[in-house]
């Protein structure tokens, strides 16, 4: 009768440059879908709150709300916060771009930080598959030793070791094509976060500059202007 070869039989009879080859491999899935089910939540808020944000910068209507959601409550804070350092007698355009910069600025900080570890998730899928590979040539090489020390040929011989060396291949496919996915879909997902962000960036830059200058031409002795 044949004799079953589990997942775990060929774990434990592979060499010890393959069992480490398929350890590193199972730790870099493990921590690649703590990333995936960490940044599903994360994006799905920062989704929502992106939303949220485009919708409330396109209702101004003569003053900014109190609270802008989450993060991007910091955006509008340093718009604010630029809008009141003037320097000079600036023009529109070049008061809109200074307060709108220093709202970009802050929106890149909260981009990187949301984008955080996602990272290693490019890493892995591209690694992993040639990490896998590196452990099934060792172990083909490792069975082919064995063969030629026992002069043995016979399927029932070869078979175990080639099936433990394509095992290392596969677990590199297992962790390297949910990685991909994950990091295809973050990357897609904060683009559209910055390019609605920057949209709503614009349309309370424009709020602010229209704020500012219309308080200007109020001041005594602004006929000049």
């Amino acid at each position: 009768m044949s004799e079953e070869i589990s997942i775990i039989d060929m774990f434990m009879k592979a060499d010890p440059v393959v069992q480490g080859v398929m350890l590193l491999l199972l730790l870099a899935s493990l921590f690649c879908w703590i990333i995936i089910i960490e940044k599903a939540a994360i994006l799905r808020r920062a989704g929502r709150t992106v939303g949220l944000f485009n919708k409330m910068s396109s209702d101004l209507n003569g003053e900014l709300p109190q609270s802008f959601p989450l993060f991007t409550r910091r955006i509008v804070e340093a718009g604010l916060k630029a809008s009141r350092d003037g320097a000079g007698h600036e023009s529109r355009a070049d008061f809109r771009e200074r307060v709108e910069r220093s709202m970009r600025a802050v929106l890149s900080g909260q981009l990187d930080r949301l984008e955080s570890r996602s990272l290693f998730l490019a890493t892995v899928g591209s690694t992993a598959p040639f990490i896998g590979l590196f452990g099934t040539v060792w172990g083909i090489m490792h069975s082919f030793v064995g063969i030629a020390a026992t002069g043995e040929t016979t399927l029932a011989v070869v078979a175990p070791g080639i099936a433990e060396a394509l095992f290392a291949t596969a677990m590199g496919l297992v962790a390297a094509i949910p990685a991909v996915i994950a990091y295809n879909k973050i990357t897609g997902t904060l683009k559209k976060a910055a390019k609605e962000s920057l949209a709503a960036i614009s349309k309370v830059g424009d709020f602010l500059a229209q704020q500012h200058f219309l308080r200007l031409d109020r001041r005594p002795g602004s006929d000049e202007r």
